[in-house]
């Protein structure tokens, strides 16, 4: 059905965006207040924003419309020590158990815990082959957007959106307009997709991409793999911008082709026509472009309270008097709560604790990179550091390659799959105003578990070098990242 309406669309306009081929795709009708009721082709939930959904849609004797295009897991309460139910905090084993029964009764497909695809429901969704390209996903988290890697147009949404998707497999939202973002040349050894996107947010800032798409394209985008696109499509969210997408191409059917829930037979050979056909036009026209140069990226961290207060760390922390006149109170209050002395250099600033992992960068290629260069290393006595995989497939990936290991042995302490320390809904927290080095997404005030807990952003092999060193470092000088990558 999208296909055919879609095969019509582009028999009468020529030269679009993916974002409009996919947005025009799955229009259903324009709403009186201006917005757009869309059809949403895969609807994601996990344990934490869905249960009030499912009781307003018992409250109005509403059934699940197409349980068959919804999926579920358990990933931000769930805690990464202690796996056995149940769980010592009994909110995260209502809200276990409360999903649990609403799939049941629903039909919905549910990755539990003992099924061994349990895990984080942005990096569930791709290993499973279930986000695909020209769709349009929705899920209750804000780094829905990560699904943009593959080429979709994925959404955050919040409950009451999640009421209307269970119920209708639709939902109302004004359209975006397009911004294409650009980076161009190679990149430096010891610079990663965490670094680009930091960059990218730096430069245009939080509020940036406010009412706008970012398509991600150049010659780095092209080379990235799809764990690296999806990195940095994750974070487009925190640039202001609702949605972030990379075009399918190869590297994106070669990833979905074998997994579960892709195409399989002759069915694949027509999926990668028609997710080949949503790829934006060559000659489409943008509402704004922006070109980054590969080159001008260094590894880059956060010294602020939000994604944008962020310097290489081959900078010093800015100054208050030395900030333009709109930003002054900003740096003044992420100072003050960062507890940083102004003026002076990132690098060396102490650290207590250090987190891989995250719907960022729980990847099993980001454990595979800091592993490379951590081995043979051990973390500092004055940091407590962890490790947590995406998912239980990427756990058991690392386990069999010997991964879980070199972090252990390196003296991190390798967890189950969850969120974990990201937003620190379950026991992974910071105490008091620990400094935390991590590969998250967000540094806002408390974002951690702690009302004053402190958190810098940076790439695994930043976080694996803070967590040898006891302070912020730069991982190309601890590990000689420029080195072995040459060798």
């Amino acid at each position: 059905m999208i296909l055919s309406r879609y095969i019509s669309i582009l028999g009468n306009k020529m030269s679009q965006s993916l974002f409009e081929k996919v947005w025009e795709a799955h229009a259903v009708k324009e709403l009186s207040n201006g917005q757009t009721q869309l059809l949403i082709g895969t609807h994601l939930i996990h344990e934490v924003t869905s249960p009030q959904a499912f009781g307003m849609l018992r409250d109005l004797n509403l059934p699940v419309a197409y349980p068959n295009r919804t999926f579920a897991t358990v990933d931000h309460i769930v805690p990464t020590d202690q796996r056995q139910e149940p769980f010592a905090d009994p909110l995260a084993d209502g809200m276990v158990k409360e999903l649990r029964k609403n799939c049941e009764e629903t039909g919905i497909t549910f990755f539990d815990l003992p099924s061994g695809k349990q895990g984080i429901v942005h990096v569930v969704g791709p290993e499973q082959g279930i986000t695909q390209p020209g769709t349009t996903i929705a899920c209750g988290d804000s780094h829905t957007s990560t699904h943009g890697a593959f080429g979709a147009i994925a959404f955050g949404v919040g409950t009451t959106q999640i009421r209307d998707l269970l119920a209708t497999q639709t939902m109302g939202i004004g359209k975006l307009k397009v911004r294409r973002i650009n980076v161009n040349g190679e990149l430096r050894p010891g610079v990663y997709a965490k670094d680009v996107i930091l960059h990218v947010i730096r430069k245009l800032g939080v509020k940036g991409g406010t009412g706008f798409a970012y398509e991600y394209g150049g010659s780095v985008f092209e080379n990235f793999s799809m764990e690296e696109r999806m990195t940095v499509c994750n974070m487009s969210i925190e640039g202001g911008a609702r949605v972030g997408y990379v075009n399918p191409d190869e590297k994106t059917f070669g990833y979905l082709k074998g997994r579960p829930y892709s195409p399989s037979g002759d069915d694949w050979d027509k999926a990668v026509e028609n997710w080949s056909s949503f790829a934006s036009d060559p000659d489409c026209q943008y509402d704004d472009v922006v070109d980054f140069n590969a080159e001008d990226i260094a590894p880059t961290v956060t010294w602020g309270i939000n994604p944008e207060q962020a310097i290489s760390v081959e900078e010093n922390i800015p100054t208050v008097e030395g900030s333009n006149e709109s930003d002054k109170d900003l740096v003044a209050e992420a100072l003050e709560y960062m507890k940083l002395p102004e003026g002076q250099p990132i690098k060396g600033t102490k650290v207590d604790v250090c987190f891989i992992g995250s719907c960022t960068n729980g990847r099993l290629s980001d454990f595979e990179e800091a592993a490379k260069y951590l081995k043979g290393h051990r973390v500092a006595d004055s940091v407590k550091a962890i490790a947590v995989p995406g998912s239980q497939i990427v756990d058991g990936i690392c386990r069999e390659k010997g991964i879980d290991k070199v972090f252990e042995e390196a003296g991190f302490e390798w967890r189950g799959a969850g969120c974990s320390m990201c937003l620190a809904m379950n026991p992974d927290k910071l105490i008091g105003d620990q400094l935390s080095a991590s590969s998250s997404n967000r540094n806002f005030k408390g974002r951690q578990g702690s009302p004053t807990g402190r958190t810098v952003l940076m790439s695994p092999v930043m976080v694996a070098a803070a967590a040898v060193r006891g302070e912020i470092s730069d991982a190309r000088e601890v590990f000689g990242v420029g080195e072995l990558v040459n060798a």
